[in-house]
């Protein structure tokens, strides 16, 4: 098919799905928590969103955190998403960060968090133990956060029912403590091979809005939930369309290419395209970061910036 046609097309089709998400939400955009910061005039909040890149910090050449911002500048890329196990002295990389003019997106790798669902409940102190330490070190990093995956396949033998019966036990005053300290737990959806609980953007921002709904004041911003584009190429029906249905509970974004030859590779690298993603992000007036988690088929120092420039020019494609 022609681009531009292709394009049209699709940018008709996406054009009618957000006008009738709009027409749907205008009778109810003040009752329904998973709406974005609704302005009580038009539920398009595209004037509000940026593309602001980051990246997983071992994905850019570099051996420390400054010789990482250095390349970092040269392509436009803001933050450093960090992994807790090897950043564990947050203080320390903290100011890393800052003596090098970047700053933190989120933490990743905080631990067996799965242990707060697990069937055995002598695993459930422990779970809470780890989420309680996460919270610590990204408030102290000063990030938005950190990525939870409730349950990954053979962690539990809980029925989805009893895993989210439990989330909402346990989790309410841990993300009152989260919000009290300026940060977030964030839910991961991932795909059908990996978990079966939380596959879709709607599932996270969903159980988001009913724990947040157990929290007050600065603890209701303290749960929150993430889309990523390789899980979401496999298990959401409509790009645009998931990214909104997470609404003001979207808090970060995974850039990878999908399930195409070659596997979760470096934006640019495979046939994946970002255009109807970045629509839904602009809808809802995205302005946190979408990071780079995959690998990169060649010289990183030349196909990062590459990557960089296509979603760029994605981004710009992306009309509301």
């Amino acid at each position: 098919m022609n681009f531009n046609r292709k394009e049209k097309t699709m940018k008709r089709r996406s054009f009618l799905i957000a006008a009738g998400l709009a027409a749907t939400l205008s009778g109810q955009v003040h009752a329904d928590p998973t709406d974005s910061e609704y302005d009580g005039k038009s539920a398009n909040q595209s004037a509000k969103a940026r593309l602001r890149l980051s990246s997983q910090a071992p994905l850019i050449p570099g051996k420390t955190i400054a010789e990482k911002a250095a390349f970092c500048k040269k392509c436009g890329i803001e933050a450093l998403e960090l992994n807790y196990g090897t950043y564990r002295d947050t203080r320390q990389a903290r100011k890393e960060l800052d003596d090098a003019g970047l700053v933190p997106s989120i933490l990743h790798g905080v631990g067996p968090c799965g242990l707060i669902c697990s069937d055995d409940t002598s695993q459930h102190a422990k779970g809470i133990e780890t989420i309680q330490r996460a919270i610590e070190a990204a408030h102290l990093l000063g990030g938005l956060g950190f990525l939870l995956v409730p349950a990954f396949h053979g962690t539990t033998k809980l029925s989805h029912q009893e895993i989210r019966k439990a989330l909402l036990d346990t989790l309410p005053p841990l993300a009152q403590m989260a919000g009290e300290a300026g940060t977030s737990i964030i839910f991961e959806p991932l795909n059908r091979g990996e978990n079966s609980f939380l596959r879709l953007v709607s599932d996270g921002a969903a159980l988001a809005r009913d724990i947040a709904e157990q929290c007050t004041g600065a603890g209701k911003n303290g749960i929150k939930t993430m889309g990523d584009f390789y899980h979401m190429a496999i298990e959401e029906t409509d790009m645009m369309g998931a990214f909104i249905s997470g609404g003001k509970y979207l808090q970060h974004v995974h850039l990878a290419g999908g399930p195409s030859d070659p596997r979760r590779t470096l934006p640019g690298q495979n046939a994946t395209r970002f255009v109807e993603g970045f629509r839904g992000l602009k809808y809802i007036g995205y302005d946190k970061f979408c990071s780079f988690e995959c690998g990169v088929k060649g010289d990183k120092e030349i196909e990062i910036p590459k990557a960089c420039a296509f979603l760029r020019r994605e981004w710009e494609l992306a009309e509301i």
